[in-house]
């Protein structure tokens, strides 16, 4: 029993050193990032904002498999950019539903016959249709059914310009976004990949391309997706890019260099998390080939993409996510302590291993023993509450920072309600979501061999309505 006692106390222990740990670095990365876009901001007031009349081409990749009610809106966001030259490539992973009628109909593309060079292999081409809006010249691509890295590689072939973005089907760009995120490429020629800010398109409304109205919805699960993004994206991402950490660039907005991602293979269809898989990738790549590279974060290139609006959906989406997690890390175990990898070793690698793949194992196990050493006697329930009150209190304060920061720097206006909606967002995302998400991410590897390479569909709401 007494064996049994100091196991107990050995996980409590553990645990509470684990959170203590945690919560240190989100407190830092937070307050990094919190300054970073201070001055940033800073600077830009005494530029202001400064033009240049030099741009790099840009090929904007989108993805689209039955995506009938959003494809409409987010192709007719992209024609209306603040930027001199670039083409849109649709690529139709294979459809059920009406995702290429309603493209041919909005935008009068029609049929032509056009080679494509296939630098990266993709599942076969069925139809090219070509057109032009806005002098946007606009190409829909329908192939058969691949998954998304495979579409991607598709439209990579069939690009034209040496720079590409990858951005879902149901995003849209502000009207600045790629003059943002070209602009770390523009200051250094080593730059081979830039990422963007995802915000939740649902707090938003939209109006050629500028945000004229923000506010949070009477959706709870949307409004915690909504604070959790900017705490994100706002703390570790800015962090890691300091050192050129970045281990992640969202699949819903990142610019790549199409040269560099051709030579190490473009996006493996085999991983559930292409996106991070392509970026740890260029790492190794780079590294092992002796090239000087650097991958960035851009906070002012923002992209407002929809977010699960359901428990169900949002269940699908991070068990998927956590795959794909798995996948990158264990497919690229050798930057593990590996002195060849600098920061991206002994920070970035150590942070997706011990904060976010294995962080819902402990933090379900953690809890689980806490409560167990509760009911048996062996742990002060009264101090334990009070630690996790303020433990959570903590986490919603660096939440609201986040938010609030990001509501500063877009000079975004809220009403009184949608302050009180966000406090409190804040606070249940920290007191329950983050915890039962825990639990989500743990069952991700139930039935993994079956489920590998299986993406789930998302239920898709119009955001023009």
């Amino acid at each position: 029993m007494k064996t049994f006692e100091l196991f107990l106390n050995v996980v409590n222990i553990f645990f509470f050193i684990y959170l203590l740990l945690y919560s240190t670095y989100l407190f830092v990365s937070v307050l990094i990032g919190a300054n970073h876009l201070y001055k940033k901001e800073q600077m830009n007031v005494i530029r202001n904002q400064l033009t240049h009349d030099y741009y790099l081409p840009i090929s904007l990749l989108v993805p689209a498999y039955n995506e009938e009610i959003t494809i409409v809106d987010s192709i007719r966001s992209l024609v209306n950019l603040d930027y001199r030259l670039y083409e849109i490539i649709i690529i139709d992973d294979g459809s059920k539903d009406k995702t290429v009628q309603k493209l041919l109909e909005a935008f009068n593309l029609t049929e032509v016959s056009r080679p494509i060079h296939m630098s990266l292999s993709c599942a076969p081409l069925k139809k090219i249709y070509e057109g032009s809006v806005n002098h946007v010249s606009i190409t829909l691509i329908s192939k058969e059914n691949g998954g998304k890295g495979d579409s991607l590689n598709m439209g990579i072939n069939a690009s034209r310009f040496p720079y590409f973005i990858c951005i879902d089907a149901d995003s849209m760009l502000q009207k600045d976004a790629l003059e943002k995120i070209i602009q770390p490429v523009m200051e250094d020629e080593k730059v081979i990949a830039v990422g963007g800010l995802i915000r939740a398109a649902q707090c938003a409304e939209l109006k050629d391309g500028k945000v004229i109205r923000y506010h949070m919805p009477m959706n709870p699960i949307v409004c915690m997706q909504a604070v959790e993004y900017d705490r994100s994206f706002l703390a570790s991402r800015i962090l890691m890019d300091q050192f050129n950490g970045n281990l992640i660039i969202s699949g819903a907005f990142g610019l790549f260099k199409k040269d560099i991602v051709i030579a190490c293979g473009g996006y493996d269809s085999s991983t559930l998390g292409e996106d991070m898989e392509l970026v740890v990738r260029l790492h190794v790549f780079c590294r092992n080939n002796l090239i000087d590279y650097a991958i960035r974060y851009e906070p002012q290139a923002i992209c407002w993409s929809q977010v699960p609006e359901s428990m169900k959906d949002l269940c699908k989406q991070r068990r998927r996510w956590h795959l794909g997690l798995f996948q990158s890390m264990t497919r690229h175990y050798k930057i593990f302590m590996n002195f060849k990898f600098g920061l991206v070793s002994f920070i970035s690698y150590m942070y997706y291993l011990f904060f976010e793949l294995l962080s819902s194992i402990i933090e379900v196990f953690g809890i689980t023993v806490m409560i167990l050493s509760g009911l048996l006697g062996y742990l002060n329930i009264p101090f334990m509450i009070e630690f996790f009150l303020l433990y959570s209190i903590y986490g919603a304060v660096l939440t609201m920072t986040a938010f609030f920061q990001r509501i500063y720097i877009q000079h975004l206006k809220l009403t009184f309600t949608d302050v009180l909606k966000a406090i409190l967002s804040c606070i249940l995302e920290n007191v329950f979501y983050r915890y039962i998400l825990s639990f989500v991410r743990v069952t991700a590897f139930i039935g993994y061999k079956k489920r590998k390479h299986v993406w789930g569909s998302i239920q898709r709401y119009s955001q023009s309505s």
